[in-house]
């Protein structure tokens, strides 16, 4: 019996596994990895300062000129004079800063801008004749793409990492629309509440600021590329504008961008219309939020497939959002269309983190800034011409809630475009 005992073997008591731990849920770390480069917080901060008063100038001197001269007929001619400069000037400029670098051409250049506002601030002050207004204007069309810059750091930063460089697009494309959100209230609160030309100053005087604290940061400026060698048709064929795939995609910009200044237009006279002119802005401010909240989400997210149908997707899904501010302003409720507005702007920043994606992808290091400012500068375009188109309906048509109709069909049109040029990408 004890032999028995002896010869049986001893088992060990079971062993429990360790519980597992649960992984934590980090909703922001791939801004917070983003935001770990060396660097990448001091340039997002100037950047932000010197983006600012993109979204102040053309309200402050509308408000400005308006209020001296007595004729917004005049404030909108100096301001469309100003955005056709700058379509013409901004690709130059952006050809300067990838041949020199950032803060080589990007001071002057902007010193040159600021001036060119505070002479519009000395004539629309001292009464100088209209003429002066128009030059003055045109002089600040020499300001650069701080967005453009911004995002031309963030690919030099992640060159190898497309996940992080999604991330700081998406970041970028909320910071635009926090912006041009801001800008015109900060606008109008300073030419109303202060005097009419405080508007121009205060954007002037963050402008330089931001851009000499940004320049400052050599740390992270991407190098000059070296120019590629060749005849001077050779360099010329690769040229931005000359890379397969990259006129359609530009003309979609273009489309989009009829999208916003259609929309802004006809908010403006729909709400005119109602009685509720004091609440126009708030309902644009909804849109601005609303593709500033999809942009930040949209950099959470892991981009899955390929870019081009990333594209095609969302101008889809902003084509289809776009239907419901034309519903929503045929029901005559002006919350129904501050919801629909909110709802449409949140395809906006996916679209356009997806196309700025796309623009970064076809266009070569060394003419990055150049191929970021043509798509600015397509939407710049694009804004004009809906902005015309908006007013023409709201003008022709027997109700403003029709006019919705503009942004709509400029939505399909940018769907077809982005069709048309889907094999490109």
């Amino acid at each position: 019996m004890i032999l028995f005992l002896a010869a049986r073997p001893v088992t060990a008591p079971p062993v429990r596994p360790a519980p597992r731990r649960r992984p934590r849920f980090r909703p922001l770390a791939p801004y917070r990895r983003i935001f770990a480069a060396p660097g990448a917080r001091a340039f997002t901060a100037a950047n932000l300062l010197a983006r600012l008063p993109m979204g102040m100038f053309s309200v402050s001197a509308v408000l400005m000129i308006a209020g001296s001269r007595r004729s917004y007929a005049l404030a909108g001619a100096v301001t469309a004079t100003g955005l056709a400069a700058t379509a013409l000037a901004g690709p130059w400029t952006a050809r300067l800063v990838d041949r020199h670098g950032q803060s080589r051409v990007a001071v002057p250049a902007t010193a040159v801008a600021v001036l060119g506002s505070l002479s519009l601030l000395l004539c629309v002050h001292l009464r100088a004749p209209d003429w002066t207004l128009f030059a003055s204007y045109a002089a600040t069309a020499t300001t650069p793409n701080t967005g453009g810059m911004s995002r031309a750091r963030w690919a030099h930063l992640f060159r190898d990492d497309p996940a992080a460089r999604h991330t700081a697009n998406s970041f970028e494309q909320a910071a635009d629309e926090l912006c041009f959100m801001l800008g015109p209230v900060l606008a109008t609160l300073l030419c109303t509440t202060l005097f009419p030309e405080a508007g121009t100053a205060v954007a002037a005087a963050l402008l330089l600021t931001g851009v000499l604290l940004f320049a400052g940061r050599r740390d992270t400026e991407p190098p000059v590329a070296a120019r590629p060698a060749g005849t001077r048709d050779e360099q010329r064929a690769a040229a931005p504008l000359r890379l397969p795939g990259l006129p359609p995609l530009l003309l979609t910009f273009l489309a989009t961008g009829a999208i916003f200044g259609s929309l802004e237009v006809v908010t403006l006279a729909y709400a005119d219309d109602h009685g509720i002119r004091s609440a126009a802005g708030g309902m644009l401010a909804l849109q601005a939020a609303g593709s500033g909240a999809a942009g930040l989400l949209y950099g959470l997210l892991r981009p899955a497939g390929r870019l081009g149908g990333r594209f095609l997707t969302c101008v889809g899904a902003m084509t289809v959002l776009m239907l419901l501010p034309l519903a929503a302003a045929a029901t005559g409720s002006a919350p129904a269309l501050a919801a629909a507005l909110l709802a449409a702007g949140m395809a906006t920043a996916p679209t356009m983190v997806t196309g700025m994606g796309l623009v970064q992808a076809r266009t070569p290091a060394d003419r990055l800034n150049e191929g970021m400012t043509l798509a600015v500068t397509a939407l710049l375009g694009g804004i004009a011409a809906g902005s015309a188109a908006g007013g023409f309906a709201v003008d022709h048509l027997a109700a403003p809630a029709a006019a919705y109709g503009v942004p709509a069909a400029a939505a399909a049109l940018a769907l077809t475009l982005a069709w048309s040029g889907r094999r490109s990408w």
